[in-house]
């Protein structure tokens, strides 16, 4: 063991891993049904009051920036864009003093309304993301006729200055694993930058099944059926993606191969669930609640302390290959991707 998990100024693991980069989930809830996401008929939201106000979730991620050493946050769903009081949100946590980086994942749907008012609150870029460049393939992945959206979405956050724009693409067997090239093609072309992903064991309905899953080797093996891929000469650190560089650069693609091949030695990442709960990983099935203990009137350096407790007893790995793994027990929209 390197440090006490009551050592000050970090969220670090028994494994000596320092968490910087906070993901908040703003809602459980989002305007599309994707299939891979959850069933078409949605999922029971959380209850009004079991969600983090905004001067709570606010609170936390000061408590975070302050208290924990946390330099990157990033806002997340369900669909944050659908979140009221996000421009607040966003402006409250530009104002903290160490500034941390701020970014956004969504599925792009009103993007483009949005993002000069975004810009000006201080987010810095957004992921959005996109699995499909075919309007009916689309329709199907998220029983909504929304690709336009979509794609609106991307230019409004380019034109707002929300850069690098990136798009996260997950590939399934049978469904869209055609289309990697496409998707990189269009990115190259409007000077967005890709990141492809295994997809993970993150259905509500719990049906991932492995063999449906496109890895990483046939990603790259079908983007350099179009293009030159070369290792990308700048440092990877904690980052998720490793990246290449597409036809000599400067454009670049990211592949992030959570499944075979975990990166979980460099994770970086705390999470904050939208109803208050710390999870030290995507897959944890345990929780530590942090509304509970804010809404006692908990102070700052109690709640920093809790926060560093629940980091602590994080695990060496994700353990998606384990044969005895359990997929999260509650709706991937609540916890934040």
């Amino acid at each position: 063991m390197s440090v006490a998990p009551g050592t000050d100024g970090v969220l670090v693991d028994r494994y000596g891993r320092v968490a910087r980069d906070l993901r908040v989930s703003l809602t459980d809830k989002c305007n599309l049904r994707c299939t891979y996401c959850m069933p078409a008929e949605g999922l029971p939201w959380l209850a009004g009051p079991e969600l983090l106000t905004d001067e709570e979730i606010v609170r936390l991620v000061r408590v975070a920036v302050e208290r924990l050493g946390v330099t990157e946050v990033r806002f997340t769903g369900g669909e944050p864009l659908i979140r009221p009081g996000l421009l607040g949100i966003v402006a409250a946590v530009a104002a903290l003093e160490p500034r941390p980086r701020i970014s956004l994942t969504t599925n792009g749907i009103g993007l483009d309304r949005l993002a000069p008012a975004l810009r000006e609150a201080g987010l810095d870029r957004v992921n959005v993301s996109l699995d499909t460049l075919d309007p009916a393939r689309f329709t199907k992945l998220t029983r909504r006729p929304r690709l336009d959206a979509v794609l609106a979405g991307l230019a409004g956050a380019a034109a707002a200055g929300l850069s690098p724009v990136k798009i996260n693409s997950v590939l399934m067997r049978g469904v869209n694993e055609d289309e990697a090239p496409a998707l990189l093609r269009f990115a190259v072309d409007h000077d967005y930058q890709l990141r492809i992903i295994e997809q993970m064991p993150l259905d509500a309905q719990h049906g991932w099944d492995r063999t449906t899953m496109v890895t990483a080797e046939e990603i790259l093996a079908s983007l350099r059926t179009v293009f030159d891929l070369s290792p990308d000469p700048a440092e990877r650190g904690a980052a998720p993606a490793e990246t290449w560089l597409v036809d000599g650069g400067p454009a670049r693609v990211g592949v992030i191969a959570s499944v075979t091949r975990p990166f979980c030695g460099d994770c970086d990442r705390t999470r904050l669930t939208a109803d208050g709960q710390v999870r030290a990983c995507l897959f944890a099935t345990e929780e530590s609640d942090l509304r509970a203990a804010l809404r006692a009137g908990t102070d700052d350096d109690e709640l920093a302390r809790r926060w560093r407790t629940a980091m602590w007893g994080k695990r060496a790995g994700h353990g998606i290959d384990d044969p005895t793994f359990l997929q999260p027990t509650r709706p991937m929209s609540a916890i934040g991707g």
